[in-house]
């Protein structure tokens, strides 16, 4: 089945570059377009995408506010709220900070490799967020304070697995998939297994809320590298 998109972008040619890169995509279908935030609103009720691919500055009603909306939105009967994914030329923290208080499951700059923005677009739909390099050090850094005692550890963390309990703490510390597989030495698709689990046991919506939990859980120093050294 094919992953849904709606494409919007206030620039008509953005959107056009965008719905040629995703054209022909075997397990990607664009369902439909918007130049604003308020129409994106009414397409996802018409078009019922799965993900969003979302711009943030766009006049009348912004990509945050769509956004919020889109995700504040009451479920349908399929049970899903569409997943959205920032894309933006703007690399600026307010952005990102507000995007996911919003309920963005990633956050791309437009210059993005194609490969990057179709692996956004299938990960967003399987809960596991994508966020651009540039941004993932200031995300933590927000959300998390490095001197702050770790919080009550959540419900649900008992309930891992040894290999579940370290899957999360190395998606903790900024691994792809792809290196989790080659560190573990298992396939990706057994990484993306794991990680399904990990969400679901701890309530987590996405990638980015499990990185956010393992800091702040303590499972995850700030400043350590994947090996356990210090950056």
């Amino acid at each position: 089945m094919s992953t849904r998109v709606l494409l919007v972008d206030d620039q008509e040619l953005v959107r056009a570059g965008l719905d040629m890169m995703l054209t022909g995509v075997d397990d990607v279908q664009v369902v439909g377009q918007a130049a604003d935030g308020l129409e994106a609103v009414r397409q996802v009720e018409a078009c019922r995408p799965d993900v969003v691919l979302m711009d943030v500055r766009m006049p009348g009603i912004d990509g945050i506010e769509a956004t919020r909306r889109i995700r504040a939105a009451p479920i349908d009967e399929s049970g899903e709220l569409p997943r959205v994914v920032i894309l933006t030329t703007f690399d600026l923290d307010e952005y990102v900070f507000e995007a996911f208080r919003a309920g963005a499951s990633g956050f791309l700059l437009k210059d993005a490799p194609r490969e990057r923005i179709l692996d956004a677009v299938r990960g967003a739909v399987e809960g596991d967020a994508l966020v651009a390099p540039s941004v993932t050090r200031r995300l933590i850094e927000h959300f998390v304070n490095p001197t702050a005692q770790p919080r009550d550890l959540p419900p649900g963390l008992d309930d891992l697995t040894p290999r579940e309990a370290e899957v999360l703490e190395l998606v903790g510390r900024g691994l792809s998939n792809a290196e989790l597989a080659e560190r573990l030495v298992v396939s990706e698709k057994t990484v993306k297994t794991h990680i399904g689990r990990i969400l679901a046991k701890l309530g987590l919506r996405d990638r980015v809320q499990a990185v956010i939990l393992a800091y702040e859980a303590g499972i995850v120093v700030a400043g350590q590298r994947p090996d356990g050294g210090r950056r």
